[in-house]
């Protein structure tokens, strides 16, 4: 008898480690069986295009907020308050932010100052979508004169001024400080999460008329030994009092090779980075999702029109911290001139930049209010 229950359970056994190991190398397809499929979005970068020599920035990288701060000292008060550049940026921030003329901090506030104007990109080549339906960045109805890139795939018309404005400036570069700090920030707190719900999907790798809903997630990513978020976690979505989502916004779409394509619309997005939590809202915003074959993860692209004043109380906020990567003073002062989107009516000065990000995303599932049904047991 017990040889008979060992052989069994040893069958058993394979069995279910079998089916187990199914269900892990099922396709997507098995996770959108009741028509839905989701991803966590993990990484969340501006689209940049960054050369190995930075010829996109022929006047050179922008002037830092602690570089005009030595700079300006006396040679005995340089080597008195670094002593002699030994003390190192991050220590000197609470004295180099505050070089306004009665002590102010110039991020704080960034009209005390006049600095050097801000260095901008003069490349031709740039991520991102046309817009506004020009291909010489003319006015519009909607939107200011400006100048057009060309995409890395030779699309004309590309409308980036995010990249313009940011992309000579040493922390925004691809792998400065104010970027990566912010989408390490997100991953370790849980804050700010951006979940992409799929729904009306027929097939996984082509679906013609799917809906995309943009949630919040309450939940922190759920990592792999190696740190890396699991693929296919439960995060339940953010609800106000009275249990409906906080965040919500739909866009129609399709599904055509495992690629996602949305049609445009405004969307209001969680967003956090750098100590700062806030929730803009995304003009004419589009997405392009690219699926992984596998269904685990996705690549993709957003285009819109960020708002001028958001970009720069988000700048604004992370004071001292990016004093060596960043100028308050210079970006308040180019960043209006650099919009491009969506002119105030009364000045006819447009209010907002447009912006591609590159993101980063996971499976998931999730959970909605009333997906979660209650368990009931023998004493209920």
């Amino acid at each position: 008898m017990a040889r008979w229950r060992n052989g069994f359970s040893r069958a058993l056994m394979r069995q279910l480690l079998g089916v187990a190991a199914a269900w892990l190398l099922l396709p997507a397809g098995a996770q959108a069986a009741d028509g839905r499929l989701a991803f966590v979005v993990r990484h969340w970068f501006i689209a940049q295009h960054n050369s190995r020599f930075a010829d996109e920035c022929p006047e050179g990288v922008s002037q830092a907020n602690d570089e005009l701060w030595w700079r300006g000292l006396s040679k005995k008060d340089r080597a008195k308050l670094t002593d002699n550049g030994l003390i190192q940026v991050l220590d000197r921030n609470p004295i180099a932010m505050r070089r306004g003329p009665k002590g102010e901090d110039v991020c704080v506030n960034p009209d005390v100052v006049t600095d050097p104007p801000l260095r901008i990109i003069r490349g031709k080549y740039s991520y991102g979508a046309n817009l506004d339906g020009t291909t010489d960045g003319r006015a519009t109805p909607k939107t200011c004169a400006h100048e057009k890139f060309v995409g890395l795939d030779g699309t004309p018309g590309i409308d980036n001024q995010l990249y313009r404005l940011v992309g000579c400036t040493y922390g925004w570069r691809k792998g400065g400080l104010i970027e990566l700090n912010a989408n390490e920030m997100r991953g370790t707190s849980g804050l700010g999460m951006t979940l992409v719900e799929i729904t009306g999907v027929k097939d996984p790798r082509n679906s013609d008329n799917v809906t995309v809903t943009f949630y919040r997630s309450v939940d922190q990513f759920a990592l792999d030994g190696a740190g890396q978020p699991l693929p296919f976690t439960s995060y339940r979505v953010d609800t106000d009092d009275n249990g409906k989502p906080t965040y919500g916004d739909k866009l129609k779409g399709s599904i055509k090779d495992g690629v996602l394509t949305t049609e445009r619309g405004d969307v209001r997005l969680p967003f956090y980075g750098n100590y700062n939590f806030m929730h803009p809202i995304i003009k004419d915003f589009g997405l392009r999702l690219e699926m992984a074959e596998d269904g685990k993860s996705a690549k993709g692209l957003i285009t819109g029109y960020y708002d001028v004043h958001d970009f720069l109380h988000y700048v604004g906020g992370m004071a001292g911290h990016s004093s060596a990567a960043d100028n308050c003073p210079s970006m308040w002062a180019m960043a209006p001139q650099m919009a491009d989107g969506y002119p105030d009516p009364k000045t006819g000065q447009c209010t907002m930049l447009s912006a591609a990000f590159d993101i980063g995303a996971y499976a998931a599932f999730a959970v909605l209010p009333g997906d979660a049904k209650p368990v009931k047991t023998a004493n209920r």
